[in-house]
């Protein structure tokens, strides 16, 4: 049954309550293979939604299954299948990194030499090879991520959920995560799940992302449609008196942000042509000195979905 089925996850109508707080409700969606990226601002409901993908959490309304199993029924199932790297530390004092790691292997049901021969393979595949015997506590925050990461992969998980995988680390660091993420989704056949606040994370790994609000699902789907679902965006520097030319292209529906520098970014809804643009800049006697089309932002999209609330 289960373990036959594509990678995937699949969820139906999912509701969920700590009491009088309804923290999802009516949560549907379909993940394929890659990396997909789990956006919304705090309250939205990612971290239940994880725990129950996680199998730590039964749902109260809906259903669903992750890499084919039930969510509610084979939770243990899900649990054996799928790597997690929380946001939190989860180190035991006292340990190396390789004890360590064999250590959680053991836990996900592998035996005990497989365990310590799996560990010191995915502690050199994110960099900690040279210190792999040295204790966790003298661990910097950056390798303490790597840390999290290849405890997540030891027992070669078909499915990794990733909670805040580059929380205070510096640019570089940052950077040597995010390539070992695009390696894992795009070479290891591992679908990847990110839950993440930095933007520009998801953006630069993921292909897919689902966004909650509120406990909904407020938007999912390809990044690249989700960019130009509802605006096109044009780059604008113009020359003369702006104000009436700007309320008009607000008239017709574009949203205007203007940078420090001077540069108009408008984003003009779908339907309207471009050359409205042009025309308006004719009738206001404005001069177009530069004029190019532009991809939205994850942030943008962020940002028209959940508005103010992030």
């Amino acid at each position: 049954m289960g373990s036959e089925d594509p990678v995937s996850i699949e969820l139906r109508d999912i509701g969920f309550r700590y009491g009088r707080v309804e923290a999802l409700r009516g949560v549907s969606f379909a993940l394929g293979r890659g990396a997909t990226g789990l956006l919304g601002p705090n309250g939205a409901g990612k971290s239940t939604l994880l725990r129950i993908l996680l199998g730590f959490l039964r749902p109260d309304t809906g259903g669903g299954r992750v890499l084919g199993y039930d969510i509610v029924r084979e939770q243990a199932q899900i649990r054996r299948r799928v790597g997690y790297m929380p946001e939190d530390d989860c180190l035991l004092p006292g340990m190396d990194a390789v004890t360590f790691t064999s250590h959680l292997g053991e836990l996900s049901g592998m035996p005990r030499q497989e365990a310590m021969k799996r560990a010191h393979e995915v502690l050199f595949y994110v960099g900690l090879g040279e210190s792999r015997y040295r204790l966790l506590d003298t661990y910097s925050g950056g390798m303490k991520q790597r840390l999290k990461l290849a405890q997540a992969l030891v027992h070669d998980p078909r499915l990794l959920f990733l909670d805040e995988p580059t929380a205070n680390l510096d640019p570089r660091g940052r950077q040597d995560i995010l390539e070992l993420i695009a390696d894992i989704a795009s070479n290891k056949n591992i679908q990847v799940v990110i839950s993440s606040h930095v933007l520009s994370d998801i953006e630069s790994s993921c292909s897919r992302v689902v966004i909650l609000n509120k406990g909904r699902v407020a938007a999912q789907g390809l990044l690249a449609d989700l960019r130009q679902e509802h605006f096109n965006l044009y780059e604008l520097r113009v020359k003369g008196r702006r104000r009436e030319y700007l309320e008009k292209l607000a008239g017709l529906g574009c949203r205007i942000e203007e940078t420090e520098d001077g540069l108009l970014r408008v984003f003009v809804p779908v339907g309207l042509e471009k050359k409205a643009i042009f025309r308006l800049a004719a009738e206001e006697n404005i001069q177009v000195r530069h004029f190019f089309r532009s991809r939205t932002s994850l942030e943008d999209l962020f940002a028209r979905t959940v508005g103010g609330e992030a």
